[in-house]
């Protein structure tokens, strides 16, 4: 079967096209055919041979770890009536391939009505997204200031926010960007490449800042954020797409009021809790509450041009390998 390999850690060209085995399931296993493969950020750091947390892994590898299709053969203890069903799922051994392993116990159903790329967008960034704002508990009429507002899960805060009654600016870079943050109905949109970026959101506030802010940044764009997050507010850290992941000085968040939900909060979203936000996500997706921003969909073939659209930070919402082309 067709695999994408990263041979070496360096630049994307080091993602290479080849063949491996056909995966077998064993006991507790299934095989999925994937449809669509979800290109997180994450992985491109890994293939540079950087980490902002998971463990680096050794070349060559199958990189992805999660896919959309549909099941195919199942292992021991599987009730054989799961083939055929449609599924996202976090995959064992690398998912930029035709096929994936998967354990059963961490299939989520597709509901009927929604299309296999829109569940693979939903996969990683639903389940971060609702648990990141459940547990941020926006309120309604507050102001939410939410960074790479046009990402994979910037755009689905942005949609929470809204449908939780408040107030939202969103912060991305350049106009086509931006364009994606208006159409998802923020209140206001800044571009955080103008130098006065924080001050405008102070302006579109009234002066007082944010009530809450989410920061997948991080950088010198997360410690301005933090700078205008309003008294009494909450800063809720998800990302360092930007540089090291925004950090509160000894005592300044305890001055202002500010509850500061650290990058750590990230590791209580365990393999059980993110399956129950995947499915809600997939359930408000199917019912036209939430919709996945899938910006660009490359063949498994061309992972490589994928992951050098995301170095070059020229991507909206979530970027997908399609692997029925």
């Amino acid at each position: 079967m067709r695999v994408m390999r990263v041979t070496a850690f360096g630049g994307p060209e080091v993602l290479v096209a080849g063949e491996a085995p056909e995966p077998v399931a064993g006991p507790g296993q299934v095989v999925v055919e994937a449809g669509f493969v979800p290109v997180v950020f994450v992985e491109t750091q890994l293939r540079q041979g950087r980490s902002p947390g998971p463990p680096l892994p050794t070349p060559p590898y199958v990189p992805g770890g999660g896919v959309a299709g549909t099941v195919v053969a199942v292992g021991e203890g599987v009730d054989p009536e799961r083939i055929g069903a449609r599924v996202v799922t976090r995959v064992l051994g690398g998912g930029c391939a035709q096929r994936a392993l998967a354990p059963a116990d961490a299939l989520v159903p597709v509901p009927d009505g929604l299309g296999l790329d829109a569940a693979a967008a939903l996969l990683n960034d639903g389940a971060t997204a609702l648990g990141l704002f459940a547990a941020a508990r926006v309120r309604p009429g507050e102001w939410v200031l939410v960074e790479a507002a046009a990402g994979g899960v910037g755009s689905l805060l942005v949609q929470a926010a809204r449908a939780a009654g408040a107030r939202v600016v969103g912060a991305a870079r350049g106009g086509r960007k931006l364009e994606v943050v208006r159409g998802l109905g923020a209140d206001a949109a800044v571009d955080y490449s103008d130098p006065d970026w924080a001050e405008q959101v102070r302006a579109v506030t009234g002066g007082a800042g944010a009530d809450v802010v989410f920061d997948g940044v991080g950088g010198e764009i997360g410690r301005a954020a933090f700078g205008v997050t309003a008294r009494g507010g909450r800063f809720s850290v998800h990302g360092a797409a930007g540089g090291p992941p925004t950090e509160a000085a000894p005592g300044e968040a305890e001055r202002r009021g500010v509850e500061f939900l650290g990058l750590e909060q990230l590791q209580g979203f365990d393999e059980e809790t993110s399956r129950r936000w995947a499915g809600r996500a997939l359930a408000e997706a199917a019912a036209g509450r939430l919709r996945p921003v899938v910006g660009q969909v490359f063949p498994l073939e061309r992972a490589a041009d994928a992951h050098a659209a995301m170095d070059d930070r020229d991507t909206v919402g979530r970027t997908l390998l399609s692997v029925s082309h």
